[in-house]
């Protein structure tokens, strides 16, 4: 899923999202809710009127928001109160407001709002989080009431396999139409994350959406696919554009690198996206040095569409029966990867 926090996928158009063959897009509750405000989004008939979107959406609870902005915020049983970050206001978000929210928003999938720990953290802080998220859960879960819109629960528990299998099997119990993996992505090693995504997508029902959420790289996606993870969200398409590093098969390049201001070629040879199929290297480095708009534009089409080329690929090798032959073949020939923040 393209991110589109503030209800627009960075430096894109709805109309270039769906050239790129974009299925769902991720928009986040905490920050519409803040600016401009669910009530008036529904006003103007739900977010895909008011983004010009058709397809799916999924709105994230708010609940990385509890990990990112912990010097803004204040837990409770009943919520989380936070220090808006826009003008200091105090705004609380609850289970049962976050599903209103997200129901005024009009959306497809709604997320519950969960508490994100970051890495490393003690284990009775990690059992006392999940515990609390599970109660958040059932909480949300009867405050739906829109039949038509699809609800996940989240399974935290950190970094310990055990109260992760603890949270997995509560919110099966619960019973939700999707169920995510939370709280990674926030620090640990990739390893760790893969082998939680190895022990945990087992458990989750097999006839519904297993999601991983805030992953990731390329390598990530491939390592968790391996897995049984169905669906992921990341800013790393359209932030690494922005800072210059764009995406081929032998790995992230950086455009603003001395090597590409006089290159003849694409960003990538056998690439079809608009960039690619229009620009040489040489021109977008050009853009880049020269803080014009344009090249965001440009990096962010050619980075999503490898993105969503990549997981189409991915579902053909599975299809076909041949995805070990393609993992195999894509870890040996894709080489670096990027540093930095994977959520916005």
């Amino acid at each position: 899923m393209p991110v589109g926090t503030q209800g627009t996928v960075k430096g894109v158009t709805p109309q270039q999202l769906k050239e790129l063959n974009a299925q769902i897009v991720l928009s986040n509750t905490y920050h519409l809710h803040l600016r401009p405000g669910d009530e008036l989004i529904k006003s103007f008939g739900g977010l895909h009127k008011f983004m010009n979107w058709s397809g799916p959406i999924l709105t994230d609870s708010g609940g990385y928001q509890i990990f990112s902005l912990t010097k803004l915020r204040k837990m409770s049983e009943e919520g989380v109160t936070f220090q808006s970050h826009i003008d200091g206001s105090p705004i609380q978000l609850t289970p049962e407001k976050v599903i209103k929210i997200q129901e005024n928003l009009g959306v497809d999938i709604m997320m519950v709002l969960d508490e994100c720990l970051g890495y490393p953290a003690e284990r009775e802080a990690v059992k006392k989080s999940l515990e609390l998220t599970t109660r958040w859960a059932k909480r949300a879960k009867v405050a739906k009431v829109r039949e038509e819109v699809s609800i996940f629960g989240i399974v935290q528990g950190g970094m310990y396999l055990d109260l992760r299998l603890e949270s997995a099997q509560a919110l099966v119990e619960i019973g939700f139409d999707g169920y995510a993996i939370g709280g990674l992505s926030v620090g640990e090693p990739p390893q760790m994350m893969y082998d939680i995504a190895e022990k945990i997508a087992p458990v989750l029902p097999q006839d519904k959406i297993r999601y991983l959420m805030g992953v990731g790289t390329p390598v990530d996606l491939v390592e968790a696919v391996s897995r049984g993870i169905d669906l992921f969200d990341c800013v790393i398409p359209t932030r690494s554009a922005r800072f210059g590093r764009l995406f081929t098969k032998s790995g992230p390049l950086n455009i603003r690198n001395k090597e590409h201001r006089s290159s003849p070629d694409p960003v990538q040879n056998d690439c079809e996206c608009y960039a690619c199929r229009n620009f040489s290297r040489a021109y977008l480095s050009h853009l880049i040095h020269a803080k014009e708009v344009l090249f965001v534009t440009l990096a962010s089409i050619h980075n999503l569409h490898f993105y969503q080329s990549l997981v189409l690929r991915m579902r053909e090798e599975i299809v076909a029966g041949s995805f070990a032959e393609f993992k195999a073949e894509f870890l040996r020939s894709y080489r670096g990867e990027l540093e930095g923040d994977a959520r916005e």
